[in-house]
């Protein structure tokens, strides 16, 4: 096979193992998931829903500062421009306020809340209460302290039972009677409109808390949604999530209730403002037209005088119309100078009085725009500091405003100025003309025109007032409401299916990290791929699978267990290498069993290999060649554990192989020779020449020869005596080797320290056997799966 298919045929493994390892744990992520859904069922079962409440308001445009009423003055550039597209940002600001929800908050006794105390959920009463708290007055002493919650328990329709939780409040009371607390004083009136409901209530504990009034406007202030959704409209949604949705959409009715009260104050207070203006106009109006009359009165009494208009009439039915052009420029010089005066000695934050009968357009448009900017700017120093860019943005249009009214009213006057001077040189002129007439018929014309002007002026500001007063009781609301508050009959949070979702993936999640993690953080040798991958050119020869509790250790006669057929495979690989040695011309039947470090298992394979070797009828011995911590006596009976070894051997030249080896119980054809007494200088004996000679020796009395040996890499004497074998079994065992010592067998294969190598897998979990963990031993014993005997019976 190609080496690209042979790269695919491992990748194609990798992708295999991955999932086959977690795949073998799927009753862990079965079990996860169903933990996650019952609690995700117990999480929606004990948790507080929440419902989304809104209502729907147009914001109207009104002429007294409407944008649309801004466009007049396109003299002032893009900063009336800007003022029209932040209005309605200014208006949702104001919805916002926590001065407008105070109010709402106030209005509805939000501040003290009611709760049904459960024997798990707690849940809050709002729209029937069994009693209501009236709090009376509170402590100076505590003023700037939290009230205590207090828990009452209705015993009957006349009384209850209070306490706190510390406990330093506690006892009966009557309904209706005051009570006096540690912070203050207190009256509970029963809510006797539905018996029914009431005598439900009747044992049950109910809880009552007061809030501070301005933190839960902050809090309402950050629940509430205002947004102008539809772009370039005045359409505003107000939203809110509540676990009650009847005091959301109470709240969001009041917060429009609220708002619309505060616009019509503020058109309260321009008409107020005007109408104060007028009325003192009028006061001053009023003195000079009787002082006028008084003069016109004593003129003719003096001279005696009845019908002069009589003797003039012609010539002022020629003057008619320069008389009338006359007395409307005086009116409105006089209008605009009254109007310059008010304005130089009044403040920018008063307000000016608009609609008092200058011509022009643009001065009353320009009057009626300042004003709404001065209300503007106090709702948001409110709310705000006046170094607020957008409080700083007002006052620069105020500013602006007002000085393009001044300079609107002095041109106005400049040109009222000459007009008049106009006039007085027409008026010499038809002076001229009336040379002839008495000089008493000029004098009463004068006292007459004053009259006549003042008698004018006095109508006019008589018609203003009543316009302002008309405009003080108009009531019309800001806001129109499009759709009243309503609330969403399915709830928005929790979502149960988000929920449920969310367990089940956390329950799947959970597993895997776990595995995962086990996995990553695992540096044990685990599988033969683990080993594989390490030692590239050693075959590994067999896989022993690990025991467990109270599993036989020793391979019996006709053992069928999944142990001895693991030696059975290790056996007949075993000799494959035997017969390649033959092949090379060498007698081979010597097996030496060794390992990195103590605890892997050589022993248990040693002994377990030597009796399969037993169980095929040939003649088998195993050695102790362990001489530092010997372990073979174990399978020995006591009174055999005494007999020389393979110390006594080497240093004892008069003994020989046969007087060494005992029978072992387990297997007629099993000899063993322990490994002797524990000499001081192991090493240095093993390099004896008596080593080589008893090896020699015993290969040719015995068909096989196994060799438990020490730790390669904790002692040496592996490495001394390691060229004398066939085959040298390095044992590695699962779950204890770490894969960091793979490297000592590594480097001392490829440095000719140990030879002719191949590898043993001991401990192996069944899941982790061979190429594929659906795979066991078992071959004559077919054994179903567990859905097979679940389906199948």
């Amino acid at each position: 096979m190609s080496k690209p298919n042979d790269h695919t045929q491992v990748h194609e493994a990798s992708l295999r193992e991955i999932v086959d390892q977690y795949t073998r744990y799927w009753y862990f992520f079965a079990l996860g998931v169903v933990i996650a859904l019952i609690g995700a069922f117990i999480y929606l079962r004990y948790t507080t829903a929440s419902y989304l409440s809104k209502a729907t308001v147009i914001i109207k445009d009104e002429k007294s500062g409407g944008a649309v009423e801004l466009a007049a003055f396109s003299d002032l550039g893009g900063l009336l421009n800007r003022y029209s597209g932040n209005k309605i940002e200014n208006e949702l600001a104001i919805f916002k306020s926590k001065r407008i929800i105070r109010e709402v908050v106030e209005n509805l006794d939000l501040n003290i809340s009611y709760e049904s105390i459960g024997t798990i959920k707690t849940t809050e009463l709002y729209e029937y209460k069994p009693f209501i708290v009236q709090y009376l007055s509170f402590n100076d002493s505590l003023k700037n302290r939290p009230i205590p919650k207090l828990f009452f328990e209705v015993v009957s329709s006349t009384q209850y039972k209070t306490w706190n939780e510390s406990g330093s409040i506690e006892g009966t009371y009557n309904f209706g009677e005051p009570v006096a607390l540690s912070f203050g004083d207190i009256t509970v009136l029963p809510v006797l409109d539905n018996p029914v409901k009431f005598e439900n209530y009747i044992g049950k504990t109910v809880s009552v808390s007061y809030r501070n009034i301005d933190n839960l406007a902050f809090a309402y202030q950050r629940r509430i949604k205002v947004a102008n959704e539809i772009k370039n409209s005045n359409v505003v949604i107000l939203s809110m999530e509540s676990p009650v949705p009847s005091k959301a959409e109470d709240f969001i009715n009041e917060l429009i209730f609220q708002y619309n009260k505060d616009a019509i104050n503020d058109r309260g207070q321009v008409a107020k403002k005007t109408s104060d203006f007028i009325d003192s106009r009028l006061e001053i109006i009023t003195r000079e037209l009787d002082s006028v009359e008084r003069n016109k009165e004593q003129f003719k009494s003096s001279n005696r005088l009845t019908n002069i208009e009589a003797e003039a009439q012609l010539i002022l039915e020629n003057a008619s119309e320069f008389e009338k052009r006359q007395f409307n420029v005086n009116t409105q010089l006089e209008l605009a100078n009254t109007m310059i005066e008010y304005m130089e000695k009044s403040s920018q934050n008063d307000l000016l009085p608009s609609n008092i009968g200058l011509e022009g357009a643009d001065i009353s448009e320009s009057v009626n725009n300042y004003n709404q900017l001065i209300l503007q700017r106090n709702k948001l120093l409110k709310t705000s500091t006046a170094k607020n860019p957008v409080v700083v943005n007002v006052n620069n249009q105020i500013e602006n405003i007002r000085a393009s009214i001044l300079s609107s009213l002095q041109n106005t006057t400049n040109a009222l100025k000459i007009s008049l001077r106009d006039l007085n040189f027409q008026e010499s002129a038809l002076n001229s003309k009336l040379s002839k007439v008495p000089t008493k018929e000029k004098i009463y014309r004068g006292i007459e025109r004053q009259q006549t002007i003042k008698e004018q002026l006095y109508l006019f500001l008589l018609q203003q007032r009543e316009e302002a007063s008309i405009s003080l009781a108009v009531t019309a609301p800001k806001a129109k409401i499009v759709d009243r508050a309503f609330s969403s009959k399915a709830p928005v949070s929790p979502k149960k299916p988000l929920i449920y979702l969310g367990a089940a993936l956390a329950g799947l999640l959970l597993p895997f990290l776990t595995i995962y993690s086990k996995s990553l953080l695992n540096t044990k040798v685990n599988d033969r791929r683990d080993v594989e991958s390490m030692l590239t050119d050693t075959s590994l020869i067999g896989e022993i699978p690990k025991l467990r509790k109270g599993d036989e250790q020793l391979i019996q006669l006709n053992d069928r267990s999944v142990l001895a057929e693991s030696f059975r495979i290790l056996r007949t690989n075993l000799q494959y290498l035997f017969i390649n040695k033959l092949n090379n011309g060498k007698n081979a039947n010597t097996v030496f069993v060794t390992s990195t470090i103590k605890g892997e298992g050589k022993t248990f394979v040693a002994f377990n290999l030597a009796l399969t070797l037993a169980l095929t009828g040939k003649k088998v011995a195993l050695v102790g060649a362990d001489i530092r911590n010997p372990q073979l006596q174990r399978y020995l009976p006591t009174e055999s554990q005494d007999r020389n070894g393979l110390t006594e051997y080497i240093i004892d030249k008069e003994l020989k192989v046969t007087d060494l080896a005992a029978e072992s119980i387990y297997n007629k054809n099993l000899s063993i020779v322990l490994s002797g007494v524990i000499p001081p200088n192991p090493a240095e004996l093993l390099m004896d020449g008596r080593t080589k000679q008893f090896f020699d020796e015993i290969s040719e009395l015995y068909d096989y020869v196994v060799v438990d040996t020490a730790p390669s890499m904790l002692v040496t004497d592996t490495i001394i005596i390691n060229k004398l074998a066939d085959v040298t079994l390095y044992v590695i065992r699962a779950n204890y080797t770490d894969k960091k010592l793979l490297e000592f067998p590594y480097d001392a294969i490829n440095d000719g320290r140990l030879v002719n190598v191949a590898t043993v897998l001991n401990n192996v979990s069944m899941n982790n056997f061979g190429y594929g963990n659906k795979y066991g031993y078992s071959y004559t014993d077919e054994r179903r799966s567990f859905w097979q005997r679940i389906f199948r019976g």
